[in-house]
């Protein structure tokens, strides 16, 4: 892979397949985090076969000594990135001071850093690309810090059927950061920074995010067969969901991510344990439901809602005649406030004067809690102009929250699509 691209020329990698990219260990922090990563980097093997990339909140004022420090740390080779430069296992990589990183194409880069609403999402930013770039071999670590920012990535990772870390509380200096990741559900290990490494050095060897030469990853998920009739069978008794339909590469990849979780490489054994582990059904269940959504998160869509729809919908409707809309799938919220701003937006600046009904659904009973309560983290709302959040939203701690005549709007409620009577159409 490194022959094909260096970081002095700035060449592009070449597309390989997921099977022949090593795992990427994101690892993000701010006040605190200098402890956390030595402690973290120390106790980490030096043959791994990952990459690990330290993102923290720095300075933009100051030169930054955390990649000096975290070498007096690793006989890894530790170095601060630049821009176009490609990532190799058992290495280990900083972000500059003043910059936000992504990376594609096992490419690090550079860009200047932005304030969005008084925060940079340093963290977040890489993640997300992160999840983007390298799906399954995506692993996200949030340690000590005294904001929100990792969490809205770590989600993405997680989606994508990667693997996610947060620092325990006891162990952080400052516990802002690891706590809002583990209390978002997104989270799988929760752990000291000498415990997660210790995990990380197990996943390492795992064929899940590893795999050997000529070996399959894990045991290949067969499309039918007994041990996964079984797997739905639990599901379907334990949620009234049946998952027998669901898209078959998204149910094989999450399974295999669960499997790995466990050290389980047989699909039988993985149904033995879900027999004996109740809890488990249900974290099946919540990492089959995860999906990433955001606020006007598809631009075209809402400007196509403005100059189309809406000039349809309203037309010769009266006072008497409310628009109703139906959001199938509404995640947490964001998608159906979305439209309901865009809604508001397009009648105020048309004068028209009409009631508004948003039926919004989704089989999620944890999402459509969240989505009720209309409250979101700065990162869920980083793309928000502030005309927008002045007008729609209420600060409260932490965050912003939808506000109160935009949620009266809305009204959210758990639906089965498959299984549960429809909304009647309405024009």
């Amino acid at each position: 892979m490194n022959s094909q691209s260096n970081s002095s020329d700035g060449k592009q990698v070449s597309q390989v397949s997921q099977n022949e990219l090593f795992p990427v260990v994101g690892m993000g922090a701010s006040a605190g985090g200098l402890e956390a990563f030595r402690e973290l980097i120390s106790h980490l093997p030096t043959d791994t076969g990952m990459a690990f990339v330290l993102i923290q909140h720095l300075s933009p004022h100051q030169k930054s000594l955390l990649t000096e420090i975290i070498s007096r740390t690793t006989q890894m080779p530790v170095v601060e990135v630049e821009h176009g430069m490609v990532v190799e296992p058992n290495h280990v990589y900083v972000i500059p001071p003043n910059t936000m990183m992504t990376i594609s194409q096992g490419i690090l880069q550079l860009s200047p850093r932005i304030k969005t609403h008084g925060s940079s999402m340093t963290v977040d930013t890489f993640f997300i690309s992160l999840a983007e770039e390298r799906g399954n071999k995506a692993i996200g670590v949030v340690l000590s810090g005294g904001d929100s920012d990792g969490t809205k990535g770590l989600e993405s990772i997680k989606a994508d059927g990667g693997i996610t870390f947060a620092q325990c509380e006891e162990s952080a200096k400052v516990n802002s950061m690891p706590n809002t990741a583990a209390a978002s559900g997104y989270v799988d290990f929760i752990l000291t920074p000498e415990k997660i490494a210790e995990k990380l050095a197990d996943i390492s060897h795992h064929p899940y995010v590893n795999p050997p030469i000529s070996v399959p990853a894990i045991e290949t998920i067969p499309e039918s067969g007994d041990a996964l009739t079984n797997i739905f069978s639990l599901l379907r008794t334990a949620t009234k969901v049946d998952f027998s339909h669901y898209k078959k590469t998204t149910l094989k990849r999450r399974i295999q991510r669960r499997m790995m979780l466990y050290k389980l490489d047989r699909l039988e054994d993985y149904v033995c344990y879900l027999q004996e582990n109740p809890a488990e059904v249900k974290a099946l269940y919540q990492d089959l439901l995860i999906t990433v959504t955001s606020f006007f998160r598809d631009f075209e869509a809402f400007e196509a809602l403005k100059t189309e729809i809406f000039p349809i919908i309203t037309k010769n409707r009266t006072p008497n005649s409310p628009i109703r809309i139906w959001v199938a799938g509404c995640s947490t919220g964001e998608e159906a406030y979305s439209i309901a701003i865009c809604l508001l937006e397009f009648l105020t600046n048309q004068v028209i004067n009409l009631p508004i009904q948003i039926f919004a659904t989704d089989i999620n009973e944890l999402a459509i809690e969240q989505a009720r309560n209309g409250i979101y983290k700065i990162n869920q709302v980083a793309n928000i102009s502030p005309e927008r959040l002045q007008r729609f939203f209420v600060p409260v701690e932490g965050g912003y929250q939808i506000s109160k005549p935009v949620r009266e709007l809305c009204v959210f409620a758990r639906q089965n699509l498959i299984g549960d009577p429809h909304f009647p159409a309405w024009i």
